[in-house]
C-alpha cells in the first residue's frame, strides 16, 4: 500500500509541476500576491485564518510535498532500522516513576482529543494538521515513557496512515477535475466565514493531514522504542 501511495504522490506531484508550468505568467506579476493574500484570503477559501488560506488553498500544491517528505522520512528511517539486529534487554524495561505512569493512564485521551481539536479547528485559530499530528504523537510518546510494554499497534497505525494520505490525493485530484484549475482546487461551498463548517475543503485536507502526520510520527517513535529494547 505505502508503494502505491508513493507511485501515485509522486505521479500527480509530475502532473501538476507540468500543469503549473504551462500556465506561469513569467515576468512581472500584474498584482502584489501577498496583498491579494491578505486582502481576499477569506472570502477566497472561507477560512479565518489567512495562513490556512494561504498554505492548503492558494499554495496547496506546497502542502503534498511537505507531506511527501515525511513520508519518505519515516519509511527511511523504517528501512534503516530494519536492516540492524537487535539486542533485547535480559531484564526488560526499567519501571516508569509514578508521575509517567500516572500521567499515561488519564492523559492519553485529552491529548489525543485536543490534538484533533487543533486540527478539525485549524481553519478557525492558529493550527492545523501537523500541529495536531504531532500533538497526538506526543500522546503515544507519554504512553511508551509512562505505560512500559504498551506499543501501537502496527496494523491499525498503517491503515490510518494510508487513509490520510489517500483522503489528501483524492481531494487533491477531486479538485483538479471537479473545479478544473488546479490541485487542491476548492470545489465545496465555503459556507459561513467564522463557523466549523465552513472553509470548503480545508477542515477534511486538515484531517487527513492530522490522522497521517500522527499515525506517522507515532510509528517512528515505535520504532525508535522497539530498536532501543
Amino acid at each position: 500500500m505505502r508503494v502505491f501511495l508513493s507511485l501515485l504522490a509522486l505521479a500527480v506531484i509530475a502532473l501538476g509541476i507540468a500543469m503549473t508550468l504551462t500556465d506561469i505568467p513569467f515576468g512581472k506579476p500584474k498584482a502584489d500576491i501577498a496583498t491579494h493574500y491578505v486582502e481576499n484570503g477569506r472570502e477566497d477559501t472561507g477560512a479565518v485564518n489567512i495562513i490556512t488560506s494561504v498554505v492548503l488553498g492558494y499554495r496547496g500544491f506546497d502542502t503534498l510535498g511537505e507531506v511527501a517528505v515525511l513520508f519518505v522520512a519515516a519509511m527511511g528511517l523504517g528501512a534503516v532500522l530494519a536492516t540492524g539486529t537487535r539486542t533485547p534487554k535480559a531484564n526488560g524495561w526499567e519501571p516508569a516513576s509514578l508521575v509517567l505512569y500516572t500521567g499515561c493512564r488519564f492523559l492519553f485521551p485529552l491529548i489525543v482529543l485536543f490534538g484533533a481539536y487543533i486540527f478539525i479547528h485549524g481553519h478557525l485559530t492558529p493550527g492545523g494538521g501537523f500541529q495536531g499530528g504531532a500533538i497526538i504523537a506526543s500522546a503515544f510518546l507519554l504512553t511508551y515513557l509512562g505505560c512500559r510494554g504498551r506499543r501501537v499497534h502496527e496494523a491499525w497505525s498503517s491503515a490510518v496512515e494510508s487513509l490520510g494520505g489517500l483522503t489528501f490525493v483524492v481531494l487533491g485530484l477531486a479538485g483538479l477535475t471537479a473545479a478544473g484549475h488546479y490541485f487542491l482546487s476548492a470545489f465545496l461551498p465555503a459556507g459561513t466565514l467564522g463557523q466549523l463548517f465552513s472553509g470548503g475543503i480545508i477542515p477534511l485536507i486538515y484531517i487527513a493531514i492530522g490522522l497521517k502526520v500522527g499515525s506517522e510520527l507515532a510509528g517512528v517513535i515505535d520504532r525508535l522504542v522497539e530498536e532501543s529494547q
